[in-house]
């Protein structure tokens, strides 16, 4: 009886850590996507200073760095938190399926009193959700970043590339829809994370928590959707 009351607490244990590691990989993602949003709104500043920022990404801190290479640097700091991110959700799934006889998802957190739609919804945004973004990131990197993928014409202005991708309908939907998978995963996770990391799970602070994911996602949503929009409509272009 005592190795396996042992055996919970180490399953507990290792859990929790799980989800703290889950919360942390997931705050240095929200916090790119900040940036990421901050860049983006240059684009309402011309070219000179949308083209002028991207330059400026590859030479912070030289000649003490090569170029690019504080970008690199924080790309490998960032696919760290996405790898661990994956991972600890991917465990947790798998202990929860293990845990229900092949019935369970992805948790809010550890607790016994969560609802089964909960538990769904949380399992189609965080998995499906993270799906949806991962494979969209991939056509975004070869579309604006690598310079493969050109619809609308390729250019080697980022500005010119941003341009040209988002004066098309089927593009700024595809975005529009990437976006959207993103603000489900982004509420949940983002309740979950401070859920995870504060000690305090009163109702009041968890009201709190919820309404700051709410924030937080519309400031994120709202910020990525408007130079698309603004482009498409004509607002913003050459």
């Amino acid at each position: 009886m005592m190795a396996v009351t042992a055996a919970r607490r180490r399953a507990t244990g290792s859990s929790t850590a799980l989800h703290g590691l889950m919360a942390v990989g997931g705050i240095i993602m929200v916090l790119f996507l900040v940036a990421h949003m901050y860049g983006n709104l240059k684009v309402f500043s011309g070219q000179a200073a949308f083209d002028g920022y991207s330059a400026y990404l590859r030479t912070i801190l030289e000649p003490l760095l090569p170029y690019a290479g504080a970008l690199w640097i924080l790309r490998v700091i960032l696919l760290l938190s996405v790898g661990a991110h994956i991972l600890a959700a991917f465990v947790l799934w798998h202990r929860a399926r293990a845990a229900t006889g092949g019935r369970g998802g992805y948790r809010y957190l550890s607790t016994a009193n969560r609802r089964g739609v909960q538990r769904s919804y949380a399992s189609f945004t965080m998995r499906w959700g993270g799906i949806t973004i991962a494979l969209f990131v991939i056509y975004h990197l070869l579309h604006l970043t690598v310079n493969v993928i050109a619809p609308g014409g390729a250019s080697e202005s980022p500005y010119t590339r941003m341009v040209n991708g988002f004066s098309i309908w089927w593009v700024v939907l595809s975005y529009a829809v990437a976006l959207a998978a993103l603000g489900l995963h982004l509420r949940h996770g983002i309740f979950s994370a401070l859920a995870s990391l504060g000690a305090n799970t009163s109702t009041t602070t968890r009201r709190r928590y919820n309404q700051a994911a709410v924030l937080v996602t519309a400031v994120l949503l709202i910020g990525f959707l408007v130079p698309p929009l603004c482009i498409l409509a004509g607002w913003v272009g050459p």
